[in-house]
């Protein structure tokens, strides 16, 4: 598998392509005060939905064979194989960043990787058994409203008009009925942020979200713009982002990291 891990020091991306340096070194949004030492967020595994979706978008079909709430979508046998890997990593870890907290979104593809990879860590002597993961709903998916569930050829055919809205608003603004826009997102991510710095200080924490929370936790973290922020690549399952205190900052280290999956 080839390298998918990016270095972050605005000139270098270990996965060969060229990136913009970003105009200024990111300060991230909490001043001087507790932080955790590390910070490490994870997108969960491969979910059914995610395979049943990759399958509509290719044949262009109108709807997808899910029943269920968005919060009920189990991973999917690859997930919880790629759950499993980041346990391994987990495991691997330098002591002093392995993490002593897991903070979860309550959705059950989430807590199953969390559980899974939670299992692994310390079945392998890193972590203790009894390392609770702690739930909370500011770190659950966006949410779609009327466009849930629905593939691109869908949104198009049955509200042409929200995906016209949708392309002039930009992902970051735009709101469908019912749902959250990005920026929703980002403040919810904020909030949470809050939190776990005032209770996390000086431990290394693991976040276990979605791909539109990881993505807004890097937007609020780097002080991103709207153009930098659209040009990043969705958010891989059971990838690995990396944040580390230095000078009263979150400052990134790595992003979006894959090179674990490969062990």
């Amino acid at each position: 598998m080839a390298d998918t891990g990016t270095t972050l020091n605005g000139q270098h991306q270990t996965d060969g392509r060229a990136r913009p340096a970003t105009p200024h070194r990111p300060e991230g949004p909490v001043a001087a005060g507790p932080l955790p030492s590390v910070l490490i967020a994870t997108r969960h595994g491969e979910s059914t939905a995610n395979v049943e979706f990759q399958l509509a978008e290719a044949a262009g079909a109108l709807s997808v064979p899910i029943g269920c709430r968005d919060a009920d979508i189990p991973l999917s046998l690859h997930g919880r194989q790629q759950a499993h890997a980041l346990g391994r990593w987990w495991a691997g870890l330098p002591s002093a960043d392995r993490p002593r907290s897991v903070w979860c979104s309550p959705y059950l593809r989430t807590t199953e990787t969390a559980r899974i990879a939670l299992a692994q860590a310390a079945g392998l002597g890193a972590v203790p058994v009894s390392l609770a993961v702690r739930l909370d709903e500011r770190l659950r998916d966006r949410e779609l409203g009327v466009l849930e569930m629905l593939p691109k050829a869908a949104i198009e055919a049955k509200h042409p008009e929200e995906a016209a809205r949708r392309r002039k608003m930009g992902e970051l603004y735009y709101r469908p009925p019912g749902g959250e826009s990005w920026a929703d997102v980002a403040l919810r991510v904020r909030s949470v942020l809050r939190d776990i710095c005032a209770e996390e200080a000086g431990r290394p924490v693991l976040l276990v979200a979605h791909d539109c929370t990881v993505l807004m936790l890097r937007y609020a973290l780097d002080r991103l713009t709207e153009a930098q922020l659209t040009a990043l690549e969705p958010v891989r399952n059971c990838s690995t982002s990396v944040w580390r205190a230095e000078d009263g900052r979150l400052r990134p280290a790595r992003w979006n990291d894959t090179r674990h999956l490969a062990d």
